[in-house]
Parts: structure tokens; C-alpha cells; sequence
């Protein structure tokens, strides 16, 4: 047999114990057939050492190429790095009794010098020896050519219809946040006028039909911050009593104020939008028209009726939130926002429209909805109008800006121009891409050779 170790020492390498053993099948060209009976030095061959068969040039070249040290016949291992020691060992041809095939696929067994105690080869498992059956398309200007020239078919008329329904949408925005001198709004900035309020007059160009939506805007507001989104207790909301008493950490600091517990809990209702518009027509200087203004109906159905619920009892909201407190910013508790017991408490509209947390920093939320009056009148005609505004929300301190939205909206929802112009862009490029494609595979499709195409 034929003892192998490794050429040089390395700290990652420790020196064995005894070389491993490796079958004389394993190294054929290290046979003893090949090496023949030891020869004089003037047959060209280098002289071996004693106990070793003489080696050619070609198995020298063989070892150095596989960095193998080949011990001979009464030969062993002795110290890395020295001289073989003579030994008895086993006859040329002999097979070693501890040898094992796996050994060469694990690098050899536990104990050997750069053996594993785990044989990291994968299973032999279609899977992870990636020999499932797969499925891959054949690309040709056949099948690659059609599939261009359909998206940009499809597309751009797709996008077309989206952006000229976009701008049929009648949309007017107002910003009120005070912040010009000559708004008629900076006075509310001061903060030692409380309440204050302000009237902004703007024309109304073209008229708006159908249902008429208000919308109120904020920027620069964050409302998909991590830990604002996790500061509320929606077992609370969901008119359980003992999150009533025992908020949920989640809420801290806007758990407990004044040794109570706070309903509604969290950072999201402590900072609820509070400022009340009113919208009026200006047909008449002496008495504007007031323009009535729903404030059911712009929530959620799912959020109304299974998320957000009062505490059960039979007594009156006031006396089922007796033992809490309002939350910090609040200037009435959650039973007074509301005259109706239908849109009181937890369940009061602007209250469920406003713990929808926005996932933009600028953003809008639903405030009111001006129905259709009839098929022969506007819902807004065109003309003079004036928004009054009582202004209680702070934005400055975190340089954000508030605005009201008056819009109507299509089969697609609100204005949204964006949608049509990418499917145009995305229609035009494929469409484009297919020409110049076509182009191509009609002037080379007969070219024998691609290199001699030429761009």
C-alpha cells in the first residue's frame, strides 16, 4: 500500500497521528508495475532511496502536481516535515483493512487529517442534485416578437382610456396652513389665539358633478413610523372592557394620564386632526348658501362594523367610559364626539377614518361627502365660494403643511394621472423595442454567420 501526507504544515492542518491510508487502485500511476524493478543510474532514471522503487520523471511530475508524498515499502511517516522512518509494513499490492469508499467522498474518516465528522455532499435527491424536470421557453423572433408588439397593443390603449378619465376628474386644492404673511390664516400661527379662525375665498372655474368628496391633506407627516403605527390597543377599540381599564404597553407613553387609563390609548389618537371646515356659496354677498356636509359614510364598512366597537353595557356611553380619561391632545373625551349615539365613542367616523394609518408622508383623508342633488342641478356650480376654517391642528412645529381637497371621482377612483402615463410609457417602449426587433431579424435572419453582422 501507499502512505499519502499532506506536502506542508498549517496551523489548519495538524500534524497526523499516522498518514492516512489510500488504495494502491486509487493512484494507479504510483503502481508498482509501472515503476519496475529499480534501476542503474545510468538508465536515466534518478536513484531512489533505499526501501523505494525508482521513479521516471513523468510519476515525479504526477506527484508534484498532486502534492503527494509517497512513502515506501518499510517506510512510515516521521515528524512533518522530516525523513520517513523504516518500519514493517504491508507488501506491495496489499489493501488496507480500515479502508472505507465513503472515506474519499467525506475526505476521509473523523479521525484522519482533513477528514469530517459530516459528510457535507448533498443528498442524492432530484432536488438537491438539480435533476427535476424544468420547463424553458425556446426564444425565438417567432414567439419574442409577437409578445412586444401585443403588450404595447394592449397597453397604450389601456393607458389612453386612464389618463383622459383622469383628467375628466374635477379636483381643487386649498392650502391653509397660514405659513404667507398674507394668508389670511397667519394669524392662527400665534399660539396664544385660541380658538382661531380664518376664511379663505377661492372661485370654482368649471362645475362639479356628481358626488362631490372633501378631503382634508397633510405633508411632512409620518404617519408609517414603526413605533407610531404600534401605538394603539385594538382590543380596546374593539370595546373590550378589560383593554378599556388596561390598555396595552404598545400605547406608551399615551397609556395612562392622572393614574387612569387613557380611551382611546396610543400615539395615533393622541394626535387625531381636529380642525373643522365649513364650506359656503357666495351667490348671494348679504347671505351665503351653506353647502351641506355628510359626515356618514366615509369609512370603511369593516372598520365600522367588526374593528371598532364601544364597550357593551346598557347605561350610557358616558357612564361604560367613566373610568378613563381622554388622551393627552384632546380637548373633549371620546363619548362627546358626537351628538349622534350611532357616530359617538369608538365609532365615530372622522375618529376610525383618522386611525388608518397613511403609508406616504403626504397624504389625504376622507372629511366629507357632498351628495348629488339632482340630474338637473351641479352639486358645486361654478362661482364664488369660501372656506371658514376653525384652525386648531399645529403643523409648523414639524414643518408641515395642511390643505383641503374638493374632488369627484370616476370607475377608477380619484385623480390619478400617473397610472395612464405609465401605461403609455410601458406600451410605447414594448411597441418600439418590437419595430426595431423586426428590423433586425429581417435583415440578418439569412446570415449564416453572426459575426458578420455589423451595428
Amino acid at each position: 500500500m501507499i502512505r499519502v501526507r499532506p506536502p506542508l504544515p498549517s496551523p489548519f492542518y495538524p500534524p497526523p497521528l499516522s498518514p492516512p491510508l489510500v488504495p494502491q487502485s486509487s493512484l494507479f500511476f504510483l503502481s508498482p508495475s509501472l515503476w519496475g524493478p529499480q534501476p542503474t543510474p545510468a538508465s536515466g532514471r534518478r536513484q531512489s532511496a533505499e526501501g523505494c522503487p525508482a521513479s521516471s520523471a513523468l510519476q515525479r511530475r504526477w506527484r508534484r502536481r498532486l502534492r503527494l508524498r509517497v512513502f515506501c515499502q518499510g517506510q512510515q511517516a516521521g515528524p512533518l516535515g522530516g525523513p520517513p522512518a523504516l518500519r514493517g509494513a504491508a507488501p506491495w499490492g496489499s489493501m488496507a483493512m480500515n479502508y472505507n469508499a465513503k472515506d474519499e467522498v467525506d475526505g476521509g474518516p473523523p479521525c484522519a487529517p482533513g477528514g469530517t465528522a459530516k459528510n457535507r455532499r448533498p443528498d442524492n435527491t432530484a432536488f438537491k442534485q438539480q435533476r427535476l424536470p424544468a420547463w424553458q421557453p425556446i426564444l425565438t423572433a417567432g414567439t419574442v416578437l409577437p409578445t412586444f408588439f401585443i403588450i404595447g397593443l394592449i397597453f397604450i390603449p389601456i393607458g389612453i382610456g386612464i389618463f383622459v378619465t383622469s383628467n375628466n376628474i374635477r379636483e381643487i386644492e386649498i392650502d391653509y396652513t397660514g405659513t404667507d404673511p398674507s394668508s389670511p390664516c397667519n394669524k392662527c400661527l400665534s399660539p396664544n389665539v385660541t380658538p382661531c379662525i380664518c376664511t379663505i375665498n377661492f372661485t370654482l372655474e368649471q362645475s362639479f358633478e356628481g358626488n362631490v368628496f372633501m378631503y382634508y391633506g397633510l405633508s411632512n407627516f409620518y404617519q408609517n413610523h414603526r413605533r407610531y403605527v404600534k401605538s394603539r390597543d385594538d382590543s380596546q377599540l374593539n370595546g373590550d372592557a378589560s383593554a378599556l381599564l388596561n390598555p396595552s404597553k404598545e400605547c406608551e407613553p399615551y397609556r395612562r394620564n392622572e393614574d387612569k387609563p387613557i380611551a382611546p390609548c396610543g400615539a395615533i389618537a393622541n394626535s387625531m386632526f381636529n380642525d373643522t371646515l365649513e364650506l359656503f356659496l357666495v351667490g348671494n354677498e348679504s347671505h351665503p348658501t351653506p353647502i351641506p356636509l355628510k359626515k356618514k359614510g366615509i369609512a370603511w364598512w369593516t372598520d365600522k362594523n367588526v374593528k371598532f366597537r364601544n364597550p357593551p353595557g346598557g347605561e350610557s356611553l358616558e357612564e361604560r367610559f367613566k373610568d378613563t380619561t381622554k388622551p393627552v391632545n384632546w380637548v373633549k373625551p371620546v363619548y362627546m364626539l358626537d351628538s349622534e349615539p350611532d357616530n359617538n365613542g369608538f365609532i365615530n367616523e372622522d375618529f376610525i377614518v383618522w386611525m388608518r394609518t397613511a403609508a406616504l408622508p403626504t397624504f389625504r383623508k376622507l372629511y366629507r361627502l357632498i351628495e348629488r342633488k339632482s340630474d338637473l342641478h351641479p352639486t358645486l356650480p361654478a362661482g364664488r365660494y369660501y372656506l371658514n376654517i376653525t384652525y386648531n391642528y399645529p403643523v409648523h412645529s414639524f414643518d408641515g403643511r395642511k390643505r383641503m381637497i374638493l374632488s369627484t371621482i370616476s370607475w377608477m377612483g380619484g385623480k390619478n394621472p400617473f397610472l395612464g402615463i405609465a401605461y403609455i410609457t410601458i406600451g410605447s417602449i414594448s411597441f418600439l423595442l418590437g419595430v426595431v426587433l423586426l428590423v433586425i431579424n429581417h435583415k440578418y435572419r439569412n446570415s449564416s454567420n453572426t459575426a458578420d453582422i455589423t451595428i
